[in-house]
């Protein structure tokens, strides 16, 4: 087989182009064609040459006449393609005709490529042009003309197809001598009448005033300060089409390439029965040009703004504003159109790219004296010192004081609003002391008032600190806004009135981000291993020493098998040896034996502790016991158990020590002096969680899934074995929710996050009763309407936290100051509002939260209160499950809570005839440790009620662990028959009550808790696949919850979606509108930015002007260009890549703006061996070069990140 021949550049790859060896090479397409001299009577000849073809009979608009240019067109060559067209018959004078290309790849994928159109006409031969390029290697290809309606005929005269010239490169426009800021209008400030304008049309124009006198915003933000407009405007009457107005020519006053903004003031009538639009119009050489477009709906001045730019010499450009209905009056007021200085923008953009660490507050330390600054309820003072010098700035030369204080919310405080963008997380840190009163020490705290559009108020507690009278002491804190405030500002406060309070210095900043964790080495830890030392007493007392006075001796006749919960953790172990710690002369609670272990600890160790422990008969009533740990001075209490009688009881309990500490004692301590206290068989030891973990799957197999029978009928070969089917499940039903606040739903961010991964929802405080009725009569539903409405629009279950709290510093001070009597009535008020209003909308309510920490209703109003008010909440909603709700229950360190405690509380509400359904544990839990988990859950699950976690949350500085953490809980909770559901207590940054217990940072980035969350989540969803039986049925185990099904079979393919029950039988103007749009806080991107130039010089500037602002802005999240190769952009003049693959000068800015966007930075180590600078975010490489060797390492700085430590090992 030969090879195509090899055509040269200008020679056109269509054979017989001109039809002079007739229809040669050519073919219809699905039509007629025929090649003429003349039709119509001689009356339509050849434009040139000899001869034309036709396309006849045509019934689909794609019919036309075709070419197989395979092996003849080349890939990777821009193509140019010319032709002379006409249409004839059918009475159709015009229609559009197109030149298509139809290329068939190897593997027979079809693509269609439009080259052409043009409007053809039966009066004369039009010439078609356009180009294309081929990118892959096609089995075949084939050019075609179409267009016209059926029954219209394509007449062609020749087709020309010839690799396309380059196109010559632009030279930069000449703007050097451009008068940039310079209004081209002129008498625009109207001082000389209407002189310059005319009207279009049959209108009148006249002067008026009282228009605004500021320039439009868009235009300040390119002039920079300006003078004031002059308050007077053009009025247009007697409009009798929508396109009348004021109009001047300012065609000599154009220079090509040059970009001009529009801005004006605009306003309509008040006979407008609707929004008019008004546009700033551009008539060039009679061709229309939007410069600039607004609706109006009302008669207030509207900012109307634009641009434009004239490319090609035109001999008249005409200006004017025009739009809305005839008879409607249009007011024009300081229309500017000016040359729009680039390279000045680019300048300040450069510097808010880079801007991210400046502080909001303006005048932070008093140089400008009170600039600023107000008293919130007092009065405020610079000074330089006081107290007669003794006090002095720490920093800088001034601080302020707030004096005269009559309230503790009196302070100090600056207005923000503006400065402070919402969904970004500011850092706040002040220098602060007190003064005068003799007061020595007191809180101080910085508070933020936002007052949202709708007038809410919320003040947000961001931090606080001791301060004290000797010196300058530092509070720092966090805050993030979810909404868009319309008010927001900063304070300090909180010391008792008369105490002064002292400001050095106030910094709001971006907030660094938290350098990620690095998981702990937990490989060499020795799991299981006991660290006390002489834990068997075989060496009398030999390794501990009393804490105090007391005695120490050693005893036998304790217990020889391990306490149950080390069992669980350890497995087989040896028994214990029977010897105890017999501690006598005691005389404080706190003594007892004890040990040092500071250097058996590892740091971020989860350590189990168990004893067995029993007290000497001298006791006058139950006794705690606990095991204590003293860090560094600090005592932590890591296990305790009540003791009333004369028997060995287990303790049991958890640590862990995240900072490095220098000394590390454990102690057992508790009884009240006078008691002994004995001890045997204490085990400290790290625990193996993965182990436990590899128990937990085996256990949530049993537990959580079902055997399920699909079987399939109507399906004609479903009794065949080769029916497909695939199973994916798409939600366990099992709960897991989370709590919720106001505020958290005006960030969309957060909203998505839950809705996708949450099914269940708890309010933080929003119906609590000091939310609801913080003062008496008046009631404030209305948070908890709108978080109710946004979870049922999301299928979303809410439990009803909580109808009352026993715990009295969470009680109101009017219901504190109220009679028996009132009080009674009160209660009674609340359950009849809460519950009426929201009857069968809560599917839980904690009815009495906390009851085993406090007892506020039952001291006011009796024991049978608590009983009663959950039968009344039983009568106004019946369908509510009622949950006690108490903390500590299932980590052993909390004897008012334990277990056993929490039984009998329960025994006792349904002795009183209480409809108990539900039993609540928060988890608010450190360190925790499955077997001790498991252990609470195992004794509350004998009552038979269902269990949930309802606020469960989990805290560690290193994210590794807090997921370790978190992980131990939910896989504790899914492999427990008694769990019915688990309640996170919030999920997102500086939205929760403990810190370092967030799974989503408080920007929205996921970190390892929280990828840990949702790995756990998809392990719970069950996958199944195979070919059905003979009887038609697929059997596999899975969750409860909601699956697809997608059967395949040789004759279709059937999808359908099922549910198996849980208890079922189963088998600037850019700028501006980006301001304006990131008040929104939704992120926003460019995704399809293209600009057009036929000038690559200015197409560069132009290009350069968008990326710049969205760099620049905060709002911008990304950019995605419209494409950049020349023929497969939308747009002419838009490519940055000619077809052939050369950069033209708006690639090659391209490409310079990337590359200045990349930090280098280059030096020396400072004498701590560290090396610091400013970056973009992103991916870098450092290298570092000793005298001894020379170390590469790649690190990457996340886009959130304001700092980052990298660690390098040489």
């Amino acid at each position: 087989m030969s090879s195509p021949p090899v055509l040269l550049d200008d020679e056109n790859i269509i054979i017989n182009p001109h039809f002079d060896d007739g229809l040669n090479n050519w073919s219809g397409r699905g039509c007629k064609i025929a090649v003429h001299d003349s039709v119509g009577d001689g009356k339509i000849l050849p434009k040139s040459g000899k001869f034309f073809a036709s396309a006849t009979e045509r019934t689909q608009s794609w019919n036309g006449i075709q070419q197989e240019i395979t092996g003849r067109v080349q890939r990777k060559l821009a193509y140019e393609v010319t032709a002379l067209v006409r249409i004839f018959g059918n009475n159709v004078t015009t229609s559009d005709v197109r030149t298509t290309l139809w290329v068939q790849a190897p593997d027979l994928r079809e693509q269609y490529i439009g080259i052409a159109n043009v409007q053809a006409t039966d009066k004369d031969w039009v010439q078609m042009q356009g180009k294309f390029l081929l990118n892959g290697s096609p089995a075949k290809v084939v050019v075609y003309l179409e267009g016209p309606p059926p029954g219209t005929d394509i007449l062609v005269n020749t087709l020309v197809i010839k690799h396309a010239p380059k196109t010559p490169p632009s030279t930069p426009p000449e703007c050097e001598i451009a008068a940039f800021g310079v209004n081209i209008i002129e008498n625009s400030n109207l001082g000389d009448g209407t002189n310059g304008w005319f009207p279009l049309g049959s209108c009148t124009l006249s002067v008026g005033s009282g228009s605004p006198r500021i320039i439009p915003s868009m235009a300040r933000d390119s002039l920079g300060p300006h003078e004031s407009l002059s308050g007077r405007y053009l009025l247009v009457t007697n409009r009798t089409q929508t396109w009348m107005g004021p109009a001047q020519m300012i065609t000599e006053k154009l220079k090509l390439f040059l970009t001009y903004q529009v801005s004006a003031w605009v306003r309509v009538g008040s006979s407008s029965t609707g929004p008019q639009n008004v546009n700033v119009a551009l008539s060039v050489d009679n061709q229309w040009v939007n410069g600039g477009q607004v609706e109006i709906a009302d008669g207030r001045w509207h900012e109307i703004g634009g641009s434009f730019r004239i490319e090609k010499q035109a001999s008249k450009v005409m200006v004017y504003i025009q739009g809305p209905a005839s008879g409607v009056d249009l007011m024009i007021a300081g229309l500017q159109i000016f040359g729009v200085d680039r390279q000045a923008r680019f300048k300040y953009l450069r510097r808010q790219t880079e801007k991210d660490d400046e502080n909001i507050i303006i005048n932070p330390h008093f140089d400008d004296g009170l600039n600023n600054w107000s008293g919130r309820g007092c009065k405020i003072a610079v000074h330089d010192s006081v107290g007669d010098g003794k006090i002095l700035p720490k920093s800088g030369k001034f601080f302020a004081s707030a004096t005269e204080r009559t309230q503790s919310w009196n302070g100090i405080q600056q207005e923000i609003t503006g400065r402070v963008q919402r969904k970004l997380a500011y850092e706040v840190t002040a220098l602060v002391r007190i003064f005068g009163n003799n007061v020595t020490t007191s809180d101080v705290r910085t508070t933020l008032w936002v007052q949202e559009q709708d007038l809410r108020e919320q003040y947000i507690g961001i931090a606080n600190v001791q301060a004290t009278d000797k010196d300058w002491v530092q509070m720092q804190g966090k805050f993030l806004l979810n909404g868009s405030p319309s008010k927001v500002v900063v304070y300090l406060e909180g010391p008792s009135p008369g105490t002064d309070i002292l400001v050095n210095n106030l910094v709001v900043k971006h907030a660094a981000k938290t350098p990620p964790s690095t998981p702990p080495d937990c490989e060499i830890a020795a799991f299981g291993v006991n660290i006390i030392e002489n834990s068997n007493l075989d060496d009398g007392t030999n390794g501990w020493f009393p804490l105090g006075s007391c005695t120490l001796s050693v005893g036998s006749g304790s217990p020889r098998i391990i306490p149950s919960m080390a069992r669980e953790s350890l497995g087989p172990h040896e028994s214990l040896s029977g010897h105890y710690i017999h501690v006598t002369n005691r005389t404080q609670i706190w003594m007892g034996p004890t040990q040092i272990i500071t250097e058996k600890l590892k740091l971020f160790l989860t350590y189990q502790v168990s004893a067995w422990v029993r007290i000497g008969s001298g006791s006058n009533g139950p006794q705690n016991v606990n095991v204590a740990l003293n860090v560094d001075n600090q005592w932590v209490n890591v296990g305790q158990v009540e003791i009333a009688d004369g028997r060995w009881h287990e303790i049991g309990g958890s640590f862990r020590i995240e900072k490095q500490a220098s000394k590390v004692m454990v102690s057992i301590q508790g009884p009240a002096s006078g008691v002994d206290l004995m001890i045997a068989g204490l085990q400290i030891f790290a625990v193996d969680r993965q182990a436990r973990f590899k128990y937990l799957r085996r256990q949530t197999e049993k537990i959580r899934k079902r055997d399920i029978t699909l079987k399939f009928s109507g399906l004609d070969s479903i009794g065949n074995l080769g029916t497909l089917v695939r199973v994916r499940q798409i939600q366990n039903d099992f709960p897991i929710g989370t709590c919720i606040s106001r505020s958290n739903i005006d960030n969309e961010d957060f909203v998505d996050f839950f809705v996708k991964h949450f099914n269940w929802a708890v309010f933080g405080n929003e119906l609590k009763w000091f939310w609801t009725e913080p003062q008496q009569g008046k009631l404030n539903y209305k948070d908890a309407d709108e978080m109710l409405d946004l979870c049922q629009k999301n299928k979303i279950d809410t439990r009803g936290h909580c109808i009352f709290w026993e715990v009295d510093s969470t009680v109101q001070q009017w219901i504190k100051s109220l009679n028996k009597t009132d009080l009674m009535k009160a209660v009674q008020n609340r359950m009849n509002d809460l519950l009426t209003r929201y009857n069968g909308k809560f599917r839980h309510y904690d009815v009495n939260n906390e009851m085993l920490h406090g007892s506020f209703y039952q001291d006011k109003l009796g024991k049978d209160i608590r009983a009663n008010m959950f039968k009344t909440a039983h009568q106004l909603d019946p369908s509510a499950t009622l949950f006690v709700n108490d903390y500590h229950v299932e980590d052993g360190c909390d004897t008012r809570s334990s277990p056993e405690k929490y039984i009998q509380h329960i025994l006792d509400l349904q002795q009183q005839g209480a409809p108990v359904g539900g039993i609540g544990i928060q988890g608010h839990i450190d360190s925790p440790v499955g077997p001790i988990v498991c252990s609470a859950l195992d004794k509350l699950g004998t009552l038979g009620i269902p269990i949930w976690f309802t606020e469960l949350d989990v805290s560690s500085i290193n994210e590794y662990v807090r997921a370790d953490d978190l992980e131990v809980m939910l896989r504790e909770a899914m492999a427990h028959a008694a769990i019915d559901g688990v309640m996170l207590w919030g999920f997102w940054e500086l939205f929760m009550s403990r810190e370092n217990s967030h799974l989503v940072s408080a920007e929205g980035e996921l970190n390892e808790a929280g990828k840990r969350f949702l790995t756990l989540k998809q392990e719970w969803l069950s996958h199944s696949h195979g070919y059905a039986d003979a009887q038609g049925e697929f059997s596999f185990r899975g969750f409860s919850g909601t699956y697809n099904v997608e059967v395949v079979t040789l004759a279709k393919k059937v999808s359908k979606t099922f549910v198996v029950d849980k208890d079922s039988p189963v088998g600037p103007i850019v700028c501006s509108a980006l301001d304006k749009l990131g008040t929104l806080g939704i992120p926003i991107w460019f995704t399809e930015l293209d600009v057009s130039s036929i000038n690559e010089y200015v197409r560069a500037d132009d290009l350069e002007v968008m990326l710049r602002e969205a760099m620049a802005h905060a709002a911008i999240d990304g950019v995605m260009l419209w494409g950049f190769w020349e023929l497969f952009m939308s747009r002419e003049n838009s490519h940055l890549v000619s077809a052939e693959g050369e950069l033209n000068e708006a690639g090659k800015r391209f490409l310079t703006l990337k590359q200045e966007w990349l930090s280098h930075s280059h030096g020396y180590a400072d004498a701590q061996g560290e090396f610091s600078f400013r970056g973009f975010s992103g991916t870098y490489n450092v290298e570092v070069v000793t005298l001894a060797k020379k170390v590469s390492k790649t690190f990457v700085v996340d886009k959130g990140d304001s700092s980052i430590v990298v660690s390098i090992d040489l």
